[in-house]
């Protein structure tokens, strides 16, 4: 799977005001790879305990008349005095969008509490740095070549005692890890099994030092060959959005070194 992040440009011109919001795409985003499509939002604090409304519009053209058409809302029950970020389901507006990109005059995005009050933030204020909306969005990965030095792979129910590379997903919210918004879980894959002598033709120095070293070494190891980054999103202590590409964090690639 590949995640990324889709930060806005709140300069949009609806009724010649700037609006927010509106997302850039890569061309290269398909729409019928589209895993999923969050949008989040970042709500300011109410003095009360109440109910917010958080309501999408689909702005149009100023040549249309420069209507909002609203495309989704959410209800959210929200404690005094606590900020927070919601996200909601944007798939198949941004599925619209990628087919046909000259309907993406971007978006309204309002979380108006029981007074009337927007407590959505979409412009920044002071202290508000990292607080815009953002679209995380996921997408399927092509089939990748095969190569010949690609390493073995394996399952649980694997009889291969040669080294390895086996299936192995790490999920955050098992450690209580909370701050990490996506991904929730990543496959991060791990190397096992023997490196028997064919093996010691490939690295003769790791060979010749075993045998030559009369305290002994541990001689060559199942270990990654190759490794690949996963891009992450989480909070700082500042509650602020951070994203990050964060390196060797999945295996694919198993060898003998």
């Amino acid at each position: 799977m590949g995640q990324m992040r889709l930060d806005t440009d709140p300069i949009v011109q609806v009724d010649r005001k700037p609006k927010c919001c509106f997302f850039f795409f890569s061309p290269k985003i398909q729409a019928n790879r589209i895993v999923r499509a969050q949008l989040w939002v970042h709500l300011r604090p109410t003095e009360e305990a109440t109910t917010v409304f958080l309501q999408i519009s689909r702005l149009t053209p100023v040549t249309d008349g420069g209507r909002h058409i609203r495309i989704r809302s959410l209800k959210i029950d929200v404690n005094a005095g606590a900020t927070s970020w919601q996200s909601i389901d944007v798939k198949q507006v941004l599925a619209v969008w990628l087919r046909q990109p000259e309907t993406n005059w971007g978006i309204e995005i309002n979380a108006f509490d029981a007074k009337g009050n927007d407590l959505a933030v979409t412009s920044v204020e002071a202290g508000e740095d990292g607080l815009l909306p953002f679209m995380e969005v996921k997408i399927s990965e092509g089939p990748k070549r095969i190569r010949r030095d690609s390493g073995l792979d394996c399952d649980e129910n694997s009889s291969e005692s040669r080294c390895c590379r086996y299936p192995l997903t790490v999920d955050f919210e098992d450690f209580g890890w909370d701050w990490i918004i996506a991904p929730k879980r990543y496959k991060a894959n791990y190397c096992s099994g023997e490196c028997d002598f064919m093996h010691l033709q490939k690295y003769p120095h790791t060979h010749l030092v075993n045998k030559a070293n009369p305290r002994g070494t541990a001689g060559p190891c199942c270990t990654p060959t190759k490794m690949s980054p996963i891009n992450m999103l989480y909070f700082n202590g500042k509650e602020q959005i951070i994203y990050g590409k964060i390196p060797s964090m999945v295996v694919d690639r198993c060898g003998c070194s």
